[in-house]
């Protein structure tokens, strides 16, 4: 069996660009394309020279279908509004659709359904094992405690992220819900400011922080009156993303149309 090819879009961004590097070096997949939008420097050179090495028989496109007509999958990692259309160009081409673009709203995920109808779709806010694990964990958690136990999810991430809170946090959020029976509409609560009253019982809360070129770390608390349970994920390589992207477009090859997420790839 020949291996899948895989087109990867915002391929001169730091994201990117290591998931070019992975494909590039993964014994399972080959790079099939690279996008970038209309206007871009790198538009009809060979994306291993822009990346200053050798060339790799890849140019960079600003035509995203010609580009997904010819893959398997597509590696997303851009930001709502393109993703939307991404998704509904590679339901065209019948291609997986690897989506780990956060900031999505319930709109775009209107859009994104109805392009599942028709292609495959893994979505996650954050694709890595330890992530998905501690989702796991903080459900599981969350079912066992009631609401005398306050959770609080805290993140912190690069001073160049542009969402918040992030999309893992809004995942270990939806578990801590999902954990209590409740929506995370109703118990959410993001950045307290000023004379906030006292903490609504049963509340979920996020604290964002943003600086330097931090990774990724995240904590879920959950804190009663003289203890406190504390589950953290402190993610120190972005490769863990790529890793975890490129193994949910391999997973995805054969699998029926519809969205998926990582748990659903990680079989948890």
């Amino acid at each position: 069996m020949s291996k899948p090819g895989i087109v990867i879009t915002g391929a001169s961004g730091r994201m990117g660009q290591m998931l070019v590097r992975a494909v590039g070096v993964s014994d399972h997949a080959m790079l099939a394309g690279c996008v970038e939008r209309t206007g871009h420097a790198w538009i009809g050179r060979d994306i291993g020279e822009c990346m200053g090495g050798a060339p790799v028989g890849v140019l960079v496109t600003d035509d995203p279908l010609e580009a997904f007509s010819r893959a398997q999958a597509v590696i997303d990692f851009t930001a709502p509004a393109a993703t939307v259309e991404f998704a509904a160009l590679a339901a065209q081409a019948r291609a997986v659709h690897i989506i780990g673009t956060t900031g999505l709203e319930p709109a775009h995920h209107a859009k994104l359904d109805a392009a599942a109808r028709h292609a495959v779709i893994v979505q996650a806010g954050n694709m890595s094992l330890g992530v998905n694990l501690l989702v796991r964990l903080t459900q599981k958690v969350a079912q066992a405690l009631d609401a005398d136990w306050d959770v609080e999810v805290v993140e912190a991430h690069h001073r160049m992220k542009v969402d918040a809170p992030s999309g893992t946090a809004l995942m270990l959020g939806q578990a801590a819900a999902d954990g209590r029976g409740v929506t995370l509409d109703e118990a959410k609560v993001s950045g307290r400011d000023g004379i906030t009253g006292a903490r609504v019982r049963g509340s979920i809360g996020f604290s964002a922080i943003r600086g330097g070129d931090i990774v990724g770390e995240h904590d879920v608390i959950f804190a009663a009156d003289g203890e406190r349970i504390v589950l953290r994920h402190l993610a120190t390589d972005r490769t863990i993303f790529a890793r975890g992207a490129l193994k949910a477009a391999l997973w995805g090859q054969g699998q029926k149309p519809g969205r998926y997420d990582m748990m659903d790839v990680l079989g948890l």
